[in-house]
């Protein structure tokens, strides 16, 4: 005789707890090792974490009663501490392993002067993060998080079932991230229809990324959420899900990249005291030449994410979960 078994429906609250599990300890065990400052790698699974906890505390508010001190101002801020060093430690891999070897001899030694100039910044971000591990801020953001992992609190939403609730935890995000207006940067309208320019030379993308940094730059911070918020809940969905979650990331990598280099310029003039094209014109050309290649990537994206067609392929992924 076979014995029926009762299956288990799982809740909004059991995912939740899970993320907030996940990303706590996930976050929580690289502290050593970034206080002691001995590991970049250290460094940037923290920070991520940080993030990844932002979006997942943000995104989760009105299902959770999270402490006083969660909450996403706090993490922010430690997020943006550790940013701050890690961007540093960035800068330095990229103009020492990336650039240095295709320099001439004069330019690489100018090049050995500019990052002995950042590693005295670094000094001080550094300083700043294990002062920062001191900070009631710090503090209470990882006690909270602590004592809510032994006492869960939720609110009545946290008893949907996750067949329920997911569709619309997730649709706010994916709207607002095809709403964005730095889809439109580079475009024209022509008979209402709205058309990727392809007309860009290098000179004419650098001013692009100089009028519409704000744009692009807000556009991948949109398209960090979503795909942050879109990992939580991957294994509830099939191959087309986990082929937007990476076209997503794709997204928010070449825009990032695309927004690094333009720093990186801006940041190295700082330093010099004079236009790059002047003291590393080889350097300069070089990070001209990436800007654009990465340009032709974000347009084929654009173009891509702007048809009615992808559009409401992704709505229509995001309504159907792979939950019974």
């Amino acid at each position: 005789m076979t014995v029926a078994t009762k299956t288990t429906v799982k809740t909004l609250r059991d995912y939740t707890y899970s993320a907030i599990e996940k990303h706590f300890k996930k976050t929580w065990k690289w502290e050593k090792a970034v206080k002691n400052d001995k590991d970049a790698e250290a460094l940037h699974q923290m920070r991520v974490g940080m993030r990844r906890l932002r979006t997942t505390v943000t995104s989760l508010n009105s299902v959770v009663n999270f402490p006083e001190s969660v909450n996403e101002k706090n993490i922010k801020k430690i997020a943006g501490c550790l940013g701050s060093l890690r961007d540093l430690d960035v800068l330095k891999e990229t103009l020492g392993t990336t650039y240095k070897p295709e320099l001439p001899k004069k330019e690489r030694l100018i090049l050995d002067d500019v990052i002995d100039t950042l590693e005295k910044q670094r000094v001080d971000a550094a300083a700043d993060v294990k002062a920062l591990f001191k900070t009631e801020r710090y503090k209470s953001l990882k006690t909270g998080l602590e004592e809510w992992l032994e006492k869960p609190s939720y609110q009545p939403l946290a008893n949907l079932t996750i067949k329920q609730a997911l569709p619309d935890l997730l649709l706010p995000e994916v709207s607002s991230f095809l709403l964005h207006p730095g889809w439109l940067v580079g475009t024209q309208v022509k008979e209402n229809k709205v058309v990727v320019s392809t007309d860009f030379d290098e000179k004419k993308v650098d001013k692009q990324l100089l009028t519409e940094a704000e744009n692009l730059h807000n556009l991948r911070k949109q398209g960090k959420r979503l795909r942050y918020q879109m990992e939580l809940f991957s294994n509830l969905y099939g191959e087309g899900y986990a082929n937007y979650l990476a076209q997503v990331r794709n997204i928010q990598e070449v825009l990032g990249s695309m927004q690094d280099s333009a720093v990186l310029d801006e940041w190295l003039q700082d330093v010099l005291k004079s236009k790059i094209s002047k003291e590393l014109p080889t350097l300069a050309t070089l990070l001209t030449k990436n800007r654009y290649d990465l340009w032709q990537q974000w347009q084929s994206l654009q173009q891509r994410f702007l048809k009615l067609e992808t559009r409401h392929e992704f709505h229509l992924i995001i309504l159907h979960p792979d939950v019974k």
